[in-house]
């Protein structure tokens, strides 16, 4: 394949990725990361070595499992009880299933509150709580776009 070709493709896919980044259903650092791949691949790794590629591999991963898990880390440390994890949990399953992109932020929230609030803690309590949540969402979409931004630079530099 031409490397025209394949960096318009990367470039595709980089793009969807960021996309994906904040819309449910496109599953946004494996496309980006399927991209530079396919372009390391295609160039022979010569522009990009398989031990990057290898290194944005187990990285992808990690962030991928710090961001499903960011919106109860998050309530932990805003001192949610193992309920009210729980609650972001269930919230953040249902949240997708139920109200798509909207539901992967209020879906915690609510859960994270209800759940606090059935085990009987304080209404400001639960709130900050859910609000825990929140701010787990939020630092995981940012660590999301920031890796999609390392890629998309490593594939831009190793033009020159």
């Amino acid at each position: 394949m031409s490397t025209v070709f394949l960096a318009i493709l990367c470039s595709i896919l980089m793009i969807v990725g960021m996309v994906g980044v904040i819309v449910p259903g496109i599953p946004g650092i494996p496309l980006a990361w399927l991209g530079l791949f396919i372009y390391a691949i295609g160039t022979g790794f010569e522009r990009i070595s398989a031990i990057t590629i290898i290194v944005l591999f187990i990285l992808m991963a990690l962030i991928m499992l710090i961001d499903f898990l960011a919106p109860m880390l998050g309530a932990k440390k805003y001192k949610a009880s193992k309920f009210g994890i729980l609650g972001a949990f269930v919230g953040l399953i249902a949240g997708i299933i139920f109200f798509g992109f909207w539901g992967i932020i209020v879906g915690p929230f609510i859960g994270a509150f209800t759940v606090e609030l059935l085990a009987k803690r304080q209404p400001r309590i639960a709130l900050r709580s859910a609000f825990g949540t929140l701010v787990g969402f939020i630092a995981g979409t940012l660590l999301k776009a920031i890796f999609i931004l390392i890629m998309s630079g490593l594939f831009i530099a190793s033009w020159f």
